[in-house]
Parts: structure tokens; sequence; C-alpha cells
């Protein structure tokens, strides 16, 4: 079985390397000459925990390669996954110009009977108009099925090579063969691959992280309210994550939820809702409230200074919308920098994987600290922003003696206050004492 990936961002490139780990030929194919070119020589567009060493292996033994001539590797191939970016429109619509192209080119370049598969996130009836799209091309049968990727960023291997359950949307008996002989190495532990209609695997990705955006949002607001009335969040947390209906997953509170999926998704999920007669009240509430939250930080930081920002020097750890990634998508960090900037401070940033991305998008607006310790230097406050291990077990006293003002905002509740306190910070976290 030889397989092509369309796209190699992070849902192709993953999915790729991971196949090619059992052993099937892949092609990953991309338009991008430089992204291939790069990971030709084993350099990788993305940050991911593992990855590197997987592309590197399976390149090495023959399992892997790259290219830019999609048209070549379409004719190769048994089995073509669509993964190229479905980036929201203005209206929140997903925009599947990339989708559809690739569509297109797989109906004129397709070499024998192929499956085509969906892995990017896209909207219920996707797959009917990827079918129209090749059809209007194609010399040989083809078939449609859509296969939801559920990857974290920053453990997306370990996702990919042993899922919780692998959604697959089919229409023909043909498509399920080929999709259950592909995946059967990843699932030999007896975890559960979901066969169904294509509508309803369509659907399952958005409603699954809809869900996951919605505990998020949920506990972000019981954190605020827990300010209010005296409560600590961690063991109303606790409390009722022990709760077999609810379970402790997603339950920790932040200064918002970003990345690539959950803020897309989310806005796609509304259009369509919208779009069709169905509105979500409660998706709606999620985004609001998501968008509030990013601003928790900065409110944080302005009450415990006491005044002014303009002039500060706030040094801030985390710039990834979350550890282990590189992501700066929908980052709060980006929020929070913003309105330090609008305030008139400056802004002194670390993060262990997202400084070039950093430089990228904000270029020299702020500064970059080659260690989290450097960004200290004659800061006036520190603000934690994303939930790095380098951050959790710090040396409190170099903190103290480093900031003129001793002042730590943590967005990620890494700290004891009661210890903070006895350190002689002016302490602030999320759902844990003073508003």
């Amino acid at each position: 079985m030889n397989v092509t990936v369309v796209g190699s961002g992070y849902v192709g490139l993953v999915a790729g390397a991971c196949f090619a780990e059992t052993g099937v030929a892949v092609t990953c194919a991309d338009v991008d000459q430089k992204k291939i070119d790069g990971l030709q020589q084993n350099i990788l567009p993305i940050y991911e925990p593992g990855l590197d060493s997987l592309v590197e292996r399976n390149q090495t033994q023959g399992r892997l390669q790259f290219t830019t001539d999609v048209a070549a590797s379409v004719r190769s191939a048994t089995v073509v996954f669509i993964a190229v970016g479905t980036p929201p429109d203005e209206d929140g619509s997903a925009d599947l110009s990339h989708v559809l192209a690739v569509a297109e080119t797989i109906g004129q370049h397709m070499a024998r009977e192929t499956v085509v598969v969906t892995k990017s996130t896209v909207p219920v009836g996707t797959a009917a108009r990827v079918h129209a799209a090749v059809a209007k091309h194609a010399k040989f049968p083809f078939h449609v099925v859509s296969n939801p990727e559920f990857l974290k960023e920053g453990a997306a291997v370990d996702d990919f090579l042993k899922p919780d359950r692998v959604v697959l949307g089919v229409d023909s008996d043909f498509a399920r063969s080929v999709m259950a002989e592909l995946y059967a190495p990843f699932v030999r532990t007896g975890k559960p691959i979901i066969f169904m209609d294509v509508p309803s695997a369509e659907m399952t990705k958005y409603a699954a992280n809809a869900m996951l955006a919605t505990r998020i949002s949920f506990m972000n607001e019981i954190a605020n309210l827990c300010e209010k009335v005296g409560a600590n969040v961690d063991l109303v947390r606790k409390g009722i994550g022990s709760d077999s209906r609810i379970g402790p997953s997603f339950l920790f509170p932040g200064p918002g939820y970003g990345g690539s999926c959950f803020p897309k998704d989310v806005k796609a999920l509304l259009h369509t809702s919208e779009e069709r007669g169905a509105p979500m009240q409660v998706l709606a509430a999620v985004e609001a409230a998501n968008e509030l939250q990013k601003h928790r930080l900065f409110e944080k930081l302005a009450a415990a200074f006491g005044g002014p920002l303009t002039g500060a020097r706030i040094a801030v750890w985390g710039l990834a919308f979350k550890a282990q990634t590189d992501d700066m998508r929908e980052s709060p960090a980006l929020t929070l920098i913003e309105a330090l900037l609008a305030a008139g401070a400056t802004v002194v940033a670390h993060d262990p994987a997202a400084m070039h991305e950093a430089e990228r998008r904000l270029g020299a607006r702020i500064g970059y600290a080659a260690t989290n310790y450097d960004a200290l230097s004659g800061a006036d406050a520190l603000v934690i922003v994303t939930d790095w291990n380098e951050y959790r077990f710090p040396d409190f006293a170099r903190i103290k003696a480093s900031l003129k003002r001793p002042i730590v905002v943590d967005g990620r509740n890494l700290y004891d206050p009661a210890k903070m306190e006895q350190f002689g910070f002016t302490y602030r976290s999320l759902g844990r004492g003073t508003a």
C-alpha cells in the first residue's frame, strides 16, 4: 500500500511520519519548496516532541519521502490524505479552497482505484464537495473518507501511534477495508476503530473540540467566581473531577484557550449552526467567555501594580499557547503583550520553543531573553502565561532579587499562594484568592 499525504504542516507531517513507522511507503507532498527542501534535510517546520527522530529514521530507511510534485505522488498512491490548511474566513467559516484544489488534482492524476481521505478539519458536507471535485476529472473509481485527527499539540506523536480511537466516515466496503488495514497497527491494544457515515465523522471532530473548549471556559469562569466568594478553584476542581460523570481532564483554569484548533473550530461550528438555522447559544457563550479570559492576566497585573503601567518593564514567561509546542496562534500571550504595549509598558519575554515564532510575529516590539531568569533583569513584575516544566520549580530567591517589585501574576497556578506570601511576593493566580 502506497500512501500520499498532501500537506506537510502539523497534521500531515505527523500522519505521514507515523504511517511510515508501520512500514508503509509514504510520500508527503507540499507546494512549499522551502519547506520540502528543509524536510529532505530533516529540518522540521514545527516543534513537536519526538517528531524529528521519527522523520529522520523513516526517511533514512526509505519509507518516507518528501516532494513538491503533487501530481506524481497522487499517481503512485492507493490512499491519498488531504491535510492542507482550512483557515477561518472573516465570517468564521472554514476556507476550503486548498482542500478542493487538492481534490481536483487528485481527480486529474489518480492512476488506479483510490481512497481519498479528508484529514483536515472540515465542516459537515465537505466530503460531498470533495467527491464532486474529484469526480469532475476522475477516470478510475474512487472513495471519499472522513478521518478527523484528534492530536494534542505537544503529544501528537503518541496520540497518533496510540490513539484513544480512530474515527472513520466511510461510504463503501472497499474504503472500509483499506482504512481498517491501514490503521490496524495502531489499535492492537483494543482501542476502537469507529466506523460511521461521513457526515457524522465530520461532525464528531467539531463536537469533540467544542466540548473541550466548553470545559475550559466553564472552569475559567468558575475560577473567576471563586475569587469573589472566597473559594479555592484547585479544591473545587478535585471535587468535581472525582465525579465519574465529569472526570478530571480539562478542568484546570488558565488564561484562555488558543492554538490552531479550538478557536478555529468553535468559530466554524458556530458558523455552520447559524447557516443551518440551529444556533448554538452555549457555544457562543464559550467563545465570548474565552475572549474575556484572555484579558484577565493584564487586569490582575494592573490591579497588583496599583498604578499606571506606563514605563514599566514586564517579564513574560511563556509565549506559546501551551507547553511542548512553538504554536502561538491565538495565544493568550499575544493578548497580554498587546495590552501591555498599549498601556505604555515594555516587555521582555522568554519561551523554551516559541522565540523564533515570537520574533516573526512581534519583531522588535518586545525584547527576547535567552533564559527565563534573563527576562527578569530590571523588570517590575513577572507574568507567567505558559505552563512549561522549566517554570514549575524556579529559584524564588533569585526571582525576588531580580525584580524591582516582587509582583508575580501566575496564569497557570504553578505555585503555592501561601509559600509565595512567605517569600514576600505580591502573588496573583486564578481562582485562589485575590482577584
